[in-house]
């Protein structure tokens, strides 16, 4: 099942007990290069500007829909560019009601040639407004 998604780098790079780089694959595989394209901001890969999400241009915007809105944009529109191996059901982002200035960035996914659905939970952190001047 595993082997039509692939083999990679884990990530965080890291190296395994015997000192080798740490590999990943199968559905781990492709929720740490998830994970990789929503933590990379546009423009950071010199040689592929256009690689990465746009998230982190919300580290200072308000608390409100409207930040809610472009979050869930941003990551569907990363995660459809820059992920093959997955079929986008639903990107939904909400307040997290213990810390306001975290994001719960909810993906619901299915893998490719998979009936199973699959869900990613990625939290965003915000500059709190209390310590903005």
């Amino acid at each position: 099942m595993s082997d039509h998604l692939g083999t990679g780098w884990a990530f965080p790079v890291a190296t395994d007990p015997r000192g080798r780089i740490g590999m990943v694959s199968g559905v781990r595989a492709v929720e740490q290069a998830m994970l990789m394209i929503l933590m990379t901001p546009k423009g950071q890969r010199v040689m592929r500007p256009e690689y990465g999400c746009q998230l982190h241009e919300l580290v200072f915007a308000p608390n409100d829909a409207s930040t809610l809105g472009l979050a869930s944009y941003y990551v569907h529109e990363a995660l459809s560019t820059w992920e093959p191996r997955i079929e986008l059901e639903e990107v939904d982002a909400d307040v997290d009601p213990d810390y306001p200035e975290r994001i719960v960035i909810r993906v619901n996914y299915r893998l490719i040639d998979e009936p199973n659905a699959r869900s990613l939970v990625f939290p965003f952190y915000r500059m709190p407004t209390e310590t903005l001047p």
